[in-house]
């Protein structure tokens, strides 16, 4: 209704102080949410909940491989894997970033800058883990289809190799592509391993479907079980510093565009 708090959905077009979408994309937000966490909830949260419990079938006492956990889709499936009893979480990040997976619920972060994160996992866990999120693509596709375990699930939704740096490197990205992973159906058979693809932004037309997730991720931050971790809030006017901000890899959670910079409070004089 007119004056409804909502979170939104779309596949673009949502840096602008105003926008119009369908109503069927839109989603009331829970009590006591914020804005920030609203905008934070969506993309992130849908897609670590498809992958881990619709594609990944996620259950008690399994392993889960989180790359880039530190980012958006990482924390919410960090998050979304505690409401699981004894599931065992490996995630990739630089090594500054850690101690802040370590309190998040990360039983074994690695450093994949210094690392070889397959052999790091296989240190662990000789048979491998049951589920791999893979935002990467490339070799990494492959190097993930490896470790899972028998009746394991490889879900990629991204190619993050393809990104190479400030400036476009044509032969970087033509290597990724070249190395990206490849199968057969025949192949599949002996193997006893699923993969999946996962791109919300394809999802438009299916809104029972998304609805019915939403609804479990409302719920469930309703229950205070998950929550979105903010990186940092940026205005319009520094969009490039934002963007940098993910660039560099610095940020742990969600990085938030908002039209103007918050308001600072009056400090209350003191008598």
């Amino acid at each position: 209704q007119v004056g409804d708090k909502v979170m939104v959905l779309a596949r673009c077009g949502l840096w602008q102080e105003v926008v119009n979408v369908p109503a069927s994309q839109t989603f009331l937000m829970p009590e006591g949410m914020s804005f920030e966490e609203g905008a934070a909830l969506l993309v992130n949260y849908i897609t670590a909940y498809m992958i881990l419990f619709d594609f990944g079938n996620l259950r008690p006492n399994q392993s889960v491989l989180i790359h880039m956990a530190a980012g958006g889709v990482g924390t919410a499936a960090i998050q979304l894997c505690k409401t699981v009893e004894n599931v065992t979480i490996f995630g990739t990040a630089s090594a500054p970033k850690h101690e802040s997976l370590k309190e998040s619920g990360v039983a074994h972060p690695i450093d994949y800058r210094t690392m070889d994160y397959a052999e790091e996992v296989r240190k662990i866990s000789p048979k491998g883990v049951d589920i791999v999120l893979d935002p990467l693509g490339g070799s990494d596709t492959s190097k993930a289809f490896n470790l899972l375990k028998p009746m394991g699930k490889l879900i990629t939704y991204g190619v993050a190799n393809l990104l190479t740096g400030q400036k476009k490197n044509l032969m970087a990205m033509a290597k990724t592509w070249w190395n990206q992973f490849s199968i057969n159906a025949l192949q599949f058979v002996h193997h006893y391993k699923a993969v999946c693809g996962c791109h919300l932004g394809y999802m438009d037309e299916e809104v029972e479907l998304v609805g019915g997730v939403v609804a479990k991720l409302v719920n469930l931050y309703s229950q205070g079980k998950i929550k979105p971790k903010i990186d940092s809030v940026w205005p319009f006017d520094q969009v490039a510093d934002a963007m940098r901000q993910m660039q560099e890899k610095r940020n742990v959670g969600k990085v938030i565009l908002v039209p103007e910079a918050p308001k600072e409070e009056p400090k209350k004089e003191e008598n």
